[in-house]
């Protein structure tokens, strides 16, 4: 699920810290964010943040699990524009507009 969010004022990872991320890491351009449901870490929503002029763009999906390597690997994502997606749009715009 894809969100924009205009015009912000305040550094992106303070932004996405008060909306419950954590930061994880940089790779050039682009933040990668989680916020877990559960202690054990999943399911999560995961993030991929980075700026557009004063714009922040982000690309968030849902992981049910850990992904798991080897012959079939899968990354166990959701990324449906629907129900726990939905909701969690739904509360980020409302938290950081």
């Amino acid at each position: 699920m894809r969100l924009k969010i205009e015009n912000i004022k305040e550094n992106p990872v303070n932004l996405l810290r008060r909306a419950g991320y954590a930061f994880q890491r940089r790779e050039q351009d682009e933040m990668s964010f989680i916020r877990p449901m559960a202690r054990s870490g999943y399911p999560r929503f995961h993030m991929y943040a980075h700026l557009e002029g004063l714009a922040l763009v982000i690309n968030f999906h849902l992981d049910q699990k850990k992904e798991t390597y080897g012959q079939g690997t899968r990354h166990h994502g959701e990324y449906e524009e629907d129900g726990a997606l939905k909701a969690e749009a739904d509360r980020i715009q409302q938290l950081l507009r």
